[in-house]
């Protein structure tokens, strides 16, 4: 049988959300694609990993049991943003949800399906990318860009969402939850 990449993410949504998106499309306008644009913004909390496609009511019924025993144990805010970050090959921000890494831990101890053969990785670096493997001559006007668009304590709700990537470009997202 055919097997499908999944993977976990925490996702924004609200103003911040918006700002981040037109800074993604503006900074692809200005200065071409990067690494970034291939994907939605997001924080990544397992790599990807292959299981069968009917592996995924599976996964989706974990989470969801997680989730409701944990729910009340959410903090406000439930992601906070450190800080914007520049590095020479990296530009984003710098989340903080401790809570968040042990509810994965507990994601990767329960989703046992036999027909996935690899351990999950998580993740334990909490960012979301704004630009990568971009032009080094570029990173000056992007940081620029990044300070002028967005607001990192402009309003932001988070959702956790289990995604179903298929030909490196098809993505659906199976189940989406809010984190507050």
């Amino acid at each position: 049988m055919s097997r499908t990449s999944l993977i976990v993410y925490a996702c924004p949504v609200g103003p911040l959300a918006t700002q981040i998106e037109a800074y993604l499309q503006q900074s692809q306008q200005n200065y071409g694609p990067n690494s970034a644009h291939a994907y939605m913004p997001h924080c990544t909390l397992t790599g990807f990993f292959c299981d069968k496609e009917s592996a995924i009511p599976h996964y989706i019924h974990v989470l969801n049991h997680i989730l409701s025993n944990d729910l009340s144990d959410i903090p406000s805010p439930s992601i906070t943003i450190q800080q914007m970050a520049f590095q020479p090959n990296w530009h984003g921000l710098i989340l903080g949800a401790e809570w968040l890494k042990q509810l994965i831990v507990s994601f990767a101890q329960q989703a046992d399906s036999a027909t996935c053969t690899e351990p999950l990785r998580l993740k334990d670096w909490l960012h979301l990318s704004l630009a990568y493997d971009f032009s080094p001559a570029d990173a000056p006007a992007l940081q620029q860009m990044a300070t002028e668009l967005i607001d990192i304590t402009a309003p932001v709700s988070w959702e956790l969402r289990f995604y179903q990537r298929a030909n490196n470009s098809e993505w659906t997202c199976h189940k989406s939850w809010p984190l507050g």
